[in-house]
């Protein structure tokens, strides 16, 4: 049989990033989580959690991790239709649900539907960032719940929703362009031009290259990671980024921001996947996510 207290202490330390606020968390002593943690360590055979500076659980951690955030879900339907099974604590404890999605979608849309869920909703909400290539590692790894993808292929054990397609634009200053592509954006240019890139798996510039000019080029970049820095930069005359529309249109309009090469958007497909363990309890946040991506993202 699982220790669920010493699974309810694991999933509070993950989350927490420390004992001792786990056991503020749990109403225990830091010795009584160590202690539950250890022996089912011990139990299982492998670590859970490494210790540091903040605490993190490990991949097997993390898997127990989203059981007992299932478990929290189907207790909290369980004491919402039979209340006099709960005393007050249980009312009052609420399940933080782990999904993930890429930094353009929470700076422009997605922050839209996680506040309409978390207003009709007693979950609360741990986001975690990663590039849409990447997002569907964390659902196959079992350290999120559910997460905006551009990963086609559904994973197994979840389902799948089609959201749209985030668009992008290579655009930069009219007087970086001036500077820096009097001659024509071309591969030369593209080479000395520097560039704006989110972290190192971002490939969006790469893309929109190959797509635009059919070249396989590396460009000279300044490291940004963050989206609203991002556009910043290109007001700046920092360098050139794939910016998403949704934040640049107003400035393409009034002539600050131009595109590299006019009408030659890049498209990228995103879709919601979600556990199926899950989905259920959670389908007002796909229905959220779902609505809004209609109104922002282009089909």
């Amino acid at each position: 049989m699982l220790d669920y207290a010493a699974l309810r202490a694991l999933a509070a330390v993950a989350q927490a990033g420390s004992f001792e606020k786990a056991a503020s968390l749990l109403n225990v002593t830091p010795s009584a989580v160590s202690q539950r943690i250890k022996n089912l360590e011990e139990r299982m055979g492998i670590v859970l959690v490494i210790r540091g500076n903040p605490c993190v659980a490990t991949e097997k951690g993390e898997w127990l991790c989203r059981h007992m955030e299932n478990i929290g879900m189907l207790e909290r339907d369980l004491l919402e239709q039979l209340p006099s099974l709960a005393s007050a604590d249980d009312l009052t404890e609420r399940v933080t649900v782990h999904v993930a999605t890429n930094a353009d979608s929470l700076g422009t849309w997605f922050m839209e539907a996680l506040s309409k869920f978390a207003q009709n909703s007693m979950y609360l909400v741990h986001v975690a960032i990663d590039d849409e290539d990447h997002t569907a590692d964390w659902l196959q790894r079992g350290r999120v719940s559910a997460a905006v993808t551009g990963f086609e292929k559904t994973v197994p054990g979840c389902r799948r929703v089609s959201l749209g397609s985030m668009r992008y634009h290579a655009t930069a200053s009219p007087e970086f362009v001036a500077r820096h592509f009097s001659s024509g954006v071309n591969a030369e240019s593209l080479r000395n031009a520097p560039a704006l890139t989110f972290n190192q798996k971002d490939s969006l510039q790469t893309r929109w290259i190959a797509q635009t000019l059919g070249a396989d080029i590396t460009c000279p970049t300044h490291w940004l990671p963050s989206t609203h820095a991002f556009v910043e930069a290109s007001l700046s005359g920092m360098g050139w980024g794939m910016n998403p529309s949704r934040l640049v249109h107003q400035h393409l309009g009034t002539g600050k921001l131009v595109e590299l090469i006019p009408d030659t958007p890049l498209d990228i497909p995103l879709f919601w996947q979600i556990n199926r363990l899950a989905a259920d309890r959670l389908s007002g946040l796909t229905d959220q996510v779902s609505a809004v991506a209609r109104k922002h993202l282009p089909a």
